[in-house]
């Protein structure tokens, strides 16, 4: 769990370029923990939208805050979520930001 946080405000604070809130949520519903990180960011095209959580997958570096990265965060974000039996999911807008969702069974 950990580790797929990091990778989401990590890339929250890469891709909003000229600062902006960043929220963590987390919330208890029924047998779901829900992990919830948005910011107000560059957002990111529906069309591109599948394919963030493939391998070596990366929105344009160049609108990066930070340079550099592998294109590996989300895909493992994706596979860490998936072992232990959840899902990681995105709505996001060009202009308007990204918001990630990762639900998993509570223990």
């Amino acid at each position: 769990m950990r580790q797929i946080l990091v990778n989401l405000i990590d890339n929250a604070v890469k891709y909003s370029p000229d600062g902006g809130p960043i929220s963590v949520r987390i919330a208890h519903e029924h047998e779901i923990v829900r992990l919830v990180v948005s910011d107000h960011g560059l957002g990111i095209p529906l069309a591109e939208q599948p394919r963030i959580f493939e391998k070596f997958s990366r929105a344009d570096p160049n609108l990066a805050r930070s340079p550099g990265g592998t294109g590996l965060g989300l895909y493992i974000s994706r596979e860490l979520a998936a072992r232990m039996h959840g899902r990681i999911a995105v709505e996001s807008a060009p202009g308007s930001g990204s918001r990630f969702t990762v639900e998993l069974p509570a223990a």
